[in-house]
């Protein structure tokens, strides 16, 4: 099964993020068999370096576009994810990811065939607090085992409300029922409200945790503090959003390439 993996970039001099983009792709090319996946790049910001980056990384790349203003991550994601091919599951990963296990891509395939139901299957940063004992309920979390056919390996998952969508699969099956992503500004909570989505169309939402990831931006530059500002200018709505999509009050699909968009 081909999966669709989509990056959304934004390099800035202030922001400091070609390292981490160069480091994120090295770590893709290392992992992913890119003779059966795909990779796409949206490009909201970038700089000449980037643009080096890119070069050195073409070969694994199948797709760029060059997006005229920063889009966001939602939307700059789904300028990839509207070119997947039929039943293709997608990927959404940040520009500042390491991975370093071979095979995650076909691992996280695995899960949404084991379990149709799962309509997002993540890699877990090492900074998530959701844990089976925690005491929030938001957080708190459940290991499961997954369907197993006698003699191949067993697969457990952990199911959480939500999964941070620093690399998160989502599958055909859910796309097909929620359309794209979104989110009210240009930074912050497209994975919250992705997993409230995917809740309120009947999936479950887990982690992969035993995948060693590592988020590689440390947040160091005005940047941080500029996504952290936007991301509140939300924060008193999204706790009515999430509780309107779970609930079926607010309709899951979205699609922004329609005329009319109902979120």
């Amino acid at each position: 099964m081909s999966v669709l993996i989509a990056i959304a970039v934004y390099s800035t001099i202030e922001n400091k993020k070609d390292e981490c983009l160069r480091k994120t792709l090295e770590g893709l090319r290392n992992t992913v068999d890119f003779s059966r996946h795909d990779l796409g790049l949206s490009i909201n910001g970038h700089t000449e370096e980037t643009g080096k980056i890119i070069n050195e990384y073409h070969d694994i790349i199948d797709l760029i576009v060059w997006n005229r203003e920063n889009l966001g991550t939602a939307e700059a994601i789904n300028q990839i994810w509207k070119d997947r091919k039929p039943g293709q599951h997608c990927i959404k990963m940040d520009d500042d990811i390491l991975i370093h296990e071979a095979g995650w891509v076909d691992k996280l395939v695995e899960v949404v065939t084991l379990d149709p139901t799962i309509g997002q299957a993540g890699l877990k940063r090492k900074d998530c607090i959701e844990t089976p004992w925690h005491p929030d309920e938001y957080y708190r979390s459940e290991l499961k085992m997954l369907p197993h056919t006698p003699g191949h390996p067993w697969v457990i998952v952990e199911q959480a409300s939500h999964v941070m969508g620093s690399c998160v699969l989502h599958s055909a099956d859910l796309l097909k029922k929620v359309g794209y992503l979104c989110q009210p500004r240009q930074y912050g909570w497209d994975d919250v409200l992705m997993s409230a989505r995917s809740i309120g169309a009947g999936f479950k939402n887990v982690f992969l945790p035993q995948i060693n990831i590592d988020h590689i931006d440390h947040g160091q530059t005005p940047y941080q503090g500029w996504k952290e500002r936007v991301a509140m200018q939300d924060l008193h709505n999204i706790n009515t959003m999430i509780y309107e999509y779970k609930n079926g009050i607010r309709n899951v699909f979205y699609n922004p390439f329609e005329a009319t968009v109902t979120t």
